[in-house]
Order: C-alpha cells, then structure tokens, then sequence
C-alpha cells in the first residue's frame, strides 16, 4: 500500500527534494511558486504514506534524517524518470514530417529542424539522408513526407509533385588528385578544363564547362571523389563540401566559372498535403531567408 501511495505522490517527492536542497521549507517553498504552509503538508503527506520521518525541524535549522538521506537518491531518480517520461510522451504526440535530403545541404536540414521543434505546436522531423533517385523514390512511395532534392527533376515527377523553396550552391572549387598538375595553382578558370575528363554528379553535365563530361550515378559526391583520386576525372565542387572533407589522396582549388552551381527545391506529393507539410515548407523558406 505504501508503495502505491509513494508512487501517486510524485509532487510531494518533488517538495522532499527541493527541501532537501535547500535545507529550508519556506526557500524550497519560493522555488516551486508555494506557500510555506502548503509545503510543510507535502512533506507530512509523504512522512505520513512512507511511515518515515524525512527531516528534523528545529527553530533555527532543517537536517535530514539518516532515513531521508537513504531515500533521497529514490526521490532524485523517481523525478528524473517522470520527466523523461513526459518528454517521450510529448514527443510521441508531436507530429512527425519525414524529410530526405542530400549530404551536402545538412547545415540546412539542421536548420529546419529547430526551426520546427521551436515553433507552437512543435513539429518534429525525422531526417534520411539520400540521394537524388533514392529521395524520389522515397518520395513517390510516401516514405518521407518532403524531399530536397536536385533540379530539374524529370517531366514525370514535376506532373505528379509540387516543388517550391529553391535555392542555390555555388560550385567555385575544383577537386584534383593529388599530385596533379593543377593542385598547386592559386585558382583555376573554366578555360584551363579543356580536355579534361569532368564528373558530373546528377544527370546533366556542367553548364559552360568545357572538356568532357563523366556521370557518376546519382548525386553521390563522396563516390566522385572516389573517382578523382583514382585519376578518373576532375570534380567542380561547392566550397562548403570542400571545407568539410579531408582526404590525402585528394586536393581543392579554387575555381572561377560564374554561374556554375546547383540548383536544389523542396518537393512534396500532391495528394499528401498537411498542416505540419505546410509548416514544413514555411520553415524551409524561412531558414533559407535568414541563413
């Protein structure tokens, strides 16, 4: 019986801590918003279901009973634990969008997530990280709510999904192998890629870049620099990849080819639309604006 009544008593074990820290009834009383009174019978409530005396009171001092520090470290995790329980079960109640998105736009997948958990009512996000055909196809099977994913898409997919919130990496960097004769110049120009062999990551070659055009499948920038260090073809890559990758087989220099980059949008099926996809598209749009 005792056992049910402590249980069911979690805001008088709430007061036995917060006096047990401050080793003062009417300062533990401030920090809960409580009259002294009001938390004087909290503690009798819980002496009274435990059948133990949990502190010594005198005029000038409050001290815990050997019992009450035996049971404070009880009372310490019973607290503990009903946050984590309320916080699962909020999260469990939270909306959930899933979004697939590409490595290289993290930073701003990052983004929308706070962006969402901070808003009322939160929404939650799971994240997939995918690329541009593993996406779609999430996409077009309703496995992820959105997708941000490389344009233009395909004519089939435009007809069937909605995309919106676009934007642009810039691509100014160029990977090399090491030891290539380009690695050590200050920069490289559009004109200097004649015949060299370019990988493409995606489905269309660089617009404006001489030389000749490889696909590598998808846009998997980590399998084309792969290929780069095996000496099959030079990268045109964004700086922020470039900054975040550190191989010794491989080198980045700084490209000069205005206008090149690549163009990302948010996609969402048609007939899947919600109140926490709208948010989720508001969201996008505001993180882009304020990044």
């Amino acid at each position: 019986m005792h056992y049910v009544l402590v249980l069911l008593m979690l805001r008088e074990i709430h007061c036995f801590t917060r006096v047990a820290a401050r080793l003062s009834f009417s300062a533990a009383a401030a920090d809960l918003g409580m009259s002294q009174p009001a938390m004087s019978q909290a503690i009798t409530r819980l002496e009274r279901a435990t059948g133990v005396r949990l502190f010594q009171r005198t005029a000038h001092e409050v001290r815990l009973t050997a019992e009450g520090k035996a049971l404070l470290p009880y009372a310490e995790q019973a607290i503990e634990a009903a946050g984590a329980f309320t916080a699962e079960a909020a999260r469990l109640a939270m909306p959930i969008i899933h979004l697939a998105y590409p490595p290289l736009v993290g930073t701003l997948a990052a983004r929308i997530v706070r962006r969402l958990a901070g808003r009322n009512p939160a929404v939650g996000v799971e994240l997939r990280v995918a690329g541009r055909a593993e996406a779609a196809r999430a996409l077009a099977d309703g496995e992820v709510s959105a997708a941000i994913l490389a344009v233009p898409a395909p004519t089939a997919f435009v007809t069937r999904f909605v995309t919106g919130a676009r934007f642009h990496v810039v691509v100014d960097h160029l990977a090399v192998p090491a030891g290539h004769r380009l690695q050590a110049r200050p920069r490289v120009t559009a004109a200097e890629l004649g015949g060299q062999v370019l990988l493409t990551p995606g489905t269309l070659p660089w617009p404006g870049l001489p030389g000749r055009s490889r696909m590598v499948a998808d846009d998997d920038f980590a399998a084309a620099l792969d290929l780069v260090a095996a000496g099959a073809g030079l990268l045109p890559i964004p700086q922020l990849l470039a900054r975040s990758i550190r191989r010794d087989d491989v080198r980045f220099v700084p490209l000069e080819a205005d206008g090149l980059r690549i163009t990302y949008a948010l996609a969402w099926s048609k007939e899947r639309v919600t109140p926490e996809l709208m948010a989720l598209v508001q969201a996008v749009q505001d993180a882009l604006w304020t990044r």
